[in-house]
């Protein structure tokens, strides 16, 4: 789960600066250095003293307080020797010490308050990462007959939280994944989330059909949000070969067969959960080799200048060869150069392939038709 630069938090104490520090110190020890040059080679009396109040205010920007006050009493140190270099000392030389004494001061304070805003997002952040890890499990190698591999892009570079969502379980109706988005972004779309994966992790080893596991997670959504709020979300089974997959206002899954990459489009549209969708199943047999990708609605929305990411154009050269998590590396990796670093919308991706049965025993029946076998 990744994407970008993230906040790091400042060092505090006696140990090793941070890499903020360090360059807060050097850019003020730097413009120490060329105000005295100037000042060394002006002469007497003290005429450029007075900029090294930027100093402190400089390191501030960036370093922790302590190293603020390191360059504040070095700065205010230079100043007085230029002072007490003169003949005689001026009221303006002593004034612009006495500023540079207090601008430490001030910069100092500042400092600390900005490093404690600093250290309190680097803490939501680290809470919102573990937050987001105890809903999303990690996924795969293998599950059932097939090789998964999952991962999820956050478009903060602060935080890895939002309402994207996926699991794959290898129940007795076969192997079966989710995947999901929920309208939204924070701690209520988490919220929703873990509510909506909850529920999934409980019917779908209690329901033979993947409609009624729609349903039950329809109540679940309606129970639990507004009016305006909802879940899309595609449920797809692998039973003996056959791929079922229904749809509830999510982007189509993209089937990968032998170079091709064919869009598994619903047989009819069905609204998200939390709007009651009455869903009709997709079947496809599948193929040893074939792979599956399920993705969120962030990656058809990825795009630099107005020109989306070419994910059916492709899905193929990135997905096709190598493992499943090889292949979702490359998509990540291509993705986010594509964007230039800079995404709109959390992604979540699913990679499976169906590595072939696990017998020559009978294939099961698929969860759509066994009401029908057992009536």
């Amino acid at each position: 789960m990744l994407c970008g630069v993230r906040t790091q938090p400042f060092q505090s104490g006696h140990g090793p600066l941070s890499p903020g520090s360090r360059a807060g110190l050097g850019a003020a020890l730097a413009l120490l250095a060329i105000v005295s040059a100037v000042e060394l080679a002006d002469g007497r009396p003290a005429h450029y003293v007075a900029l090294m109040v930027a100093a402190p205010f400089l390191a501030a920007a960036l370093a922790s307080w302590r190293v603020v006050l390191g360059v504040g009493l070095l700065a205010t140190g230079i100043g007085a020797a230029f002072a007490l270099a003169e003949q005689t000392m001026s009221l303006v030389t002593a004034v612009n010490v006495a500023g540079i004494a207090l601008a430490t001061a001030i910069a100092g304070a500042v400092a600390a308050v900005r490093q404690r805003q600093s250290e309190r997002i680097a803490e939501l952040s680290r809470l919102a990462s573990v937050a987001q890890q105890a809903v999303l499990r990690p996924l795969g190698p293998q599950v059932g007959t097939l090789a998964v591999a999952a991962r999820y892009i956050s478009s903060t570079a602060t935080a890895e939280i939002g309402g994207d969502l996926y699991e794959a379980m290898d129940t007795p109706y076969g192997v079966r994944m989710i995947i999901g988005d929920v309208r939204g972004k924070g701690l209520d779309a988490v919220r929703l989330a873990s509510i909506v994966l909850g529920s999934y992790r409980h019917v779908a080893y209690e329901r033979a059909d993947l409609r009624a596991v729609v349903t039950d997670l329809d109540r679940a959504v309606a129970r639990n949000v507004g009016d305006e709020d909802f879940v899309t979300a595609a449920l797809v089974e692998e039973r003996g070969g056959t791929l079922t997959i229904v749809n509830c206002g999510h982007p189509p899954p993209l089937l990968l067969r032998r170079g091709a990459v064919i869009p598994l489009e619903p047989p009819a549209p069905a609204p998200p959960l939390g709007f009651m969708p009455v869903v009709r199943p997709r079947v496809e047999r599948l193929e040893p080799g074939d792979r599956l990708l399920l993705f969120t609605d962030g990656l058809g929305e990825a795009r630099r200048d107005g020109e989306f990411f070419p994910t059916a154009d492709r899905a193929w050269r990135l997905l096709g060869h190598g493992t499943v998590a090889d292949g979702l590396a490359s998509l990540e990796t291509a993705l986010v150069e594509w964007v230039h670093g800079r995404l709109d919308d959390d992604i979540a991706l699913v990679l499976m392939e169906y590595t072939g049965p696990r017998s020559a025993t009978a294939a099961p029946v698929p969860s759509w038709e066994v009401g029908a076998a057992e009536s």
